[in-house]
């Protein structure tokens, strides 16, 4: 699946879209961000709460084809910009993060 994709399937709304057509393969959830950078996988759609600008540097780190932002969580502007500026695609859901990995395990 898609970035663009899992935006239409689940009503994503996208922060930073700079690739949406990046292949999603797995998935990691965690908010501990040293273990984000340990664990998370390439191509793997990262579920957190975490709304920092180390959010951005992990996800680049990790080669995460997105950050997915649950429970509401959005981006200041200047976080948004950064990720833009690092090719880091990052949604937001309204959806807890359980919900998220439910309705992805299934894609992925």
């Amino acid at each position: 699946m898609r970035v663009s994709e899992l935006i239409d399937k689940y009503g994503m709304k996208a922060l930073s879209l700079p690739d949406p057509d990046r292949e999603i393969a797995g998935g990691y959830c965690g908010d501990l961000l040293s273990w984000v950078m340990g664990r998370a996988q390439q191509d793997n759609a990262w579920i957190t709460i975490m709304s920092n600008m180390n959010v951005v540097a992990v996800a680049s780190l990790s080669d995460v084809s997105c950050v997915i932002l649950a429970e509401g969580v959005t981006l200041e502007q200047g976080i948004v910009d950064t990720a833009r500026g690092k090719d880091v695609n990052v949604l937001s859901s309204e959806k807890s993060a359980f919900e998220i990995a439910a309705l992805l395990a299934p894609d992925v």
